[in-house]
């Protein structure tokens, strides 16, 4: 039994936005404006850092097109690298990296949650890890079911959206109906105050990668899959802006409203994350790089339940340690050196493998693919000389998967020695 192709282009199209607009689009634009002195400098932030996530998405395009299948960046890097490098990717996304993230939003719901209903600091906990496990179970009924909640959230988030660019425009505000884009005086960047708004921008974005992971789900994958990219970065371009705008008309405070647009917005990306996750675990198990019931799908929805189980287990547990935003921060260090080596594989490819077929190249080659690689090891640099103790642990639990990867091929190796001993006798 293989996963099904479910996945049209409208789907993934809504899986990519419904991935990238989640909470950040509404906390990081109030952090990215107290950074940053004038609306020029916060808008310049935003472009630039959507400007990045566009040619990472590219890159992922372009890779995507080559290699159809389940498990993104796993594959990529196991292509590029070797099964070694693809293991710790996908070894790290489970234990620590998607978990995590899930648990980060998981806390982040709920803590939106209770400045709406009056809640005690066990039942916000209770909640943060309730709606983890309630997507987790929503999702081993079928890949339908998942989809059709990351369609219905996605198109919300999108409206709601929608509505504050309408609020830009209808309730001008003075700071900025006073005057153009263009400052008066010169335009002064503070430098170390402009690096730190603009990694608030990227992990704004962050999610652009989550669509691969279901490669092996999406209908003619080689023509869907760039178009995907394409159309939802340029989807979700205008409301991060619009956001951007806002956080620096409103500030730091947000209303009821935002509250709940907030909360609509985690529900949604949480979704996409629980439904991406497993098809990782899945293909890592299929190559017997995992154990073999991540590699099993359901007979009834097709899905990979075991691998949604586990990770969900794992995501409500990370939600009592607390911490939303230690948890994403922590959580930003580790996927960015991967992906780094991901689009820098784009490069690597071309030259191991220039006759395989690209449906879609990326433009600007290779310049585009530099330029994401270059802002993606400065924002891991950034991290590990700012946190340089739990950098330090973070290596440590990507490294940690190097003996693991040695004990699955060990039981590889043995299974098949299993397999043709009756042939050799």
């Amino acid at each position: 039994m293989n996963l099904k192709r479910e996945l049209g282009l409208m789907d993934s199209i809504l899986l990519f936005v419904g991935s990238v607009i989640g909470a950040g689009i509404f906390i990081a634009p109030s952090f990215v404006a107290l950074h940053l002195e004038t609306l020029t400098g916060v808008l310049l932030a935003w472009l630039l850092g959507g400007a990045l996530s566009l040619f990472g998405a590219l890159s992922l395009a372009e890779l995507g097109g080559m290699f159809p299948q389940a498990g993104g960046l796993y594959v990529y890097l196991t292509h590029a690298y070797g099964r070694l490098a693809g293991f710790l990717y996908g070894w790290s996304t489970f234990i620590i990296i998607q978990s995590a993230t899930i648990a980060g939003l998981g806390i982040g719901f709920g803590w939106y949650l209770g400045r709406l209903l009056p809640l005690s600091p066990l039942a916000r906990t209770s909640v943060s890890a309730g709606v983890i496990l309630l997507l987790t179970a929503a999702n081993c009924a079928g890949l339908r079911f998942g989809k059709i909640i990351q369609n219905c959230f996605a198109i919300a988030k999108i409206g709601g959206l929608g509505w504050m660019i309408g609020m830009l425009f209808t309730h001008r505000h003075a700071a900025l109906s006073s005057r153009g884009f263009w400052p008066e005086q010169p335009l002064h960047i503070p430098w170390v105050a402009a690096g730190q708004a603009l990694v608030a921008v990227l992990w704004t974005y962050e999610g652009w990668h989550l669509l691969s992971f279901a490669g092996g789900e999406v209908k003619d994958p080689a023509r869907n899959l760039p178009r995907a990219y394409l159309y939802a970065m340029a989807v979700v371009a205008s409301p991060t802006v619009a956001a951007a705008a806002m956080g620096k008309v409103i500030g730091p405070s947000a209303g009821d409203l935002i509250s709940a647009l907030v909360l609509i917005s985690i529900f949604g990306t949480l979704n996409a994350l629980v439904l991406t996750g497993p098809r990782v675990y899945y293909a890592m198990a299929r190559d017997h790089l995992f154990f073999e019931r991540f590699g099993k799908l359901s007979p009834r929805s097709a899905t990979p339940v075991f691998s949604m189980v586990a990770q969900g287990m794992l995501a409500a547990g990370f939600t009592f340690l607390g911490g939303y935003e230690q948890l994403l921060t922590d959580m930003i260090f580790y996927s960015w050196i991967f992906y780094a080596l991901a689009v820098a594989g784009v490069m690597v490819l071309r030259v191991q493998q220039p006759d395989v077929p690209r449906p879609f190249r990326i433009p600007g080659y290779p310049w585009l693919p530099v330029m994401f690689c270059v802002a993606a090891v400065a924002m891991s640099v950034n991290t590990f000389l700012t946190r340089p103790l739990r950098s330090l642990i973070g290596m440590a639990v990507i490294l940690s998967g190097v003996p693991m990867y040695a004990w699955f091929q060990r039981q590889k190796t043995l299974t098949q020695a299993i397999e043709v001993a009756p042939d050799a006798v």
